[in-house]
């Protein structure tokens, strides 16, 4: 399979889109040809855009991401979309309502778009995100959008995988005070009210503003309230040019590299636990993490102290590893 390799990644690098489907449904199912393809992919990616759009359920974050990708597509730029849907109960899947939401641009070939499920995974997005944003900029998509769950005030995850968030509001949602909750108010760099055509909308932008009085940000960047009717496109352009601004301002040196180390550490941090909690695991011995479950649902072991062991046996078991190494 490792011969393969170098021709899968050409094929990915000319925008082939068996290619591109074949390597993000590898790295979802955590397949060892996806991640050494990565490997060849990762040097080449880095030149997309990415946004993250997020905001509650029923915001319209599906209707506002096609008229935005069709605003970039009228500029020529190749767009790639990843859409976040509930996992299925029942299969595990994504159950593609996105997707479906979303066939105006199923027919452009300047637009690949993916749906994936979240699969337990929390903050609204899946853990291979990050992976298939990797994928998609390296077959050449200019501008990639990435439509969260829509799971709620904790989705904020987002913030660590898009070079720019924006947060969809809706007026009449039935919580008059929704933008002082902390955590996704707090990630946001661009707000956009969403279904502006409604009552209320107004009032929502007031308390966003001030919110935004009470609480600035610590760089210089006051962040945009924008409206949009996503259903008839209006607004969309003037959401466009917002992000490009945002773009402008982050790109100075000092904050874009700022931002990206902190990306980068955060998602070094994330492979790290994921890696050597797949190790310890596969070196338990059959039977020892049963046994230890029983030990303490008879009350004879806490729970942290039978972590603590297994964590000193796995470290003893990687230096054993090493010292028998030549």
């Amino acid at each position: 399979m490792s011969d393969l390799l170098p021709a899968w990644a050409e094929k990915i690098f000319a925008g082939d889109r068996r290619a591109i489907a074949r390597a993000i449904s590898a790295v979802e199912s955590g397949e060892a040809a996806g991640i050494q393809l990565l490997k060849l992919l990762f040097p080449k990616s880095g030149g997309a855009y990415v946004i993250g759009v997020t905001g509650s359920p029923g915001a319209g974050k599906s209707t506002l991401v096609e008229k935005l990708a069709g605003e970039y597509r009228r500029s020529g730029l190749r767009v790639g979309i990843i859409a976040v849907d509930p996992t299925s109960p029942f299969s595990g899947g994504a159950i593609l309502g996105d997707r479906i939401r979303m066939q105006a641009l199923s027919t452009d070939e300047g637009v690949y778009i993916r749906s994936m499920a979240t699969r337990g995974h929390l903050g609204g997005l899946t853990a291979a995100a990050q992976d298939v944003v990797t994928i998609l900029d390296a077959a050449g998509c200019q501008v990639v959008l990435i439509e969260t769950v829509g799971v709620g005030q904790d989705e904020v995850e987002i913030a660590r995988h898009a070079d720019v968030t924006a947060l969809l509001l809706v007026p009449g949602m039935g919580d008059d005070v929704q933008t002082f909750k902390a955590g996704v108010m707090e990630i946001a760099d661009l707000y956009v009210i969403n279904k502006a055509d409604r009552p209320g909308a107004e009032r929502v932008e007031q308390e966003v503003a001030a919110m935004l009085s009470l609480a600035p940000r610590r760089d210089s960047w006051r962040p945009p309230v924008l409206k949009t009717v996503a259903t008839t496109g209006e607004g969309v352009a003037a959401l466009r040019e917002a992000l490009e601004q945002f773009r402008v301002f982050s790109e100075q040196e000092a904050r874009r590299l700022g931002r990206q180390r902190e990306q980068w550490r955060v998602r070094l941090l994330e492979l790290l636990r994921q890696s050597l909690l797949e190790n310890a695991v596969k070196g338990l011995h059959e039977g020892a993490l049963e046994a230890r479950v029983e030990e303490v649902m008879a009350r004879r072991r806490d729970p942290h102290s039978v972590v603590e062991e297994l964590v000193e046996e796995f470290c003893r078991s990687q230096e054993t590893t090493s010292n028998k190494t030549p």
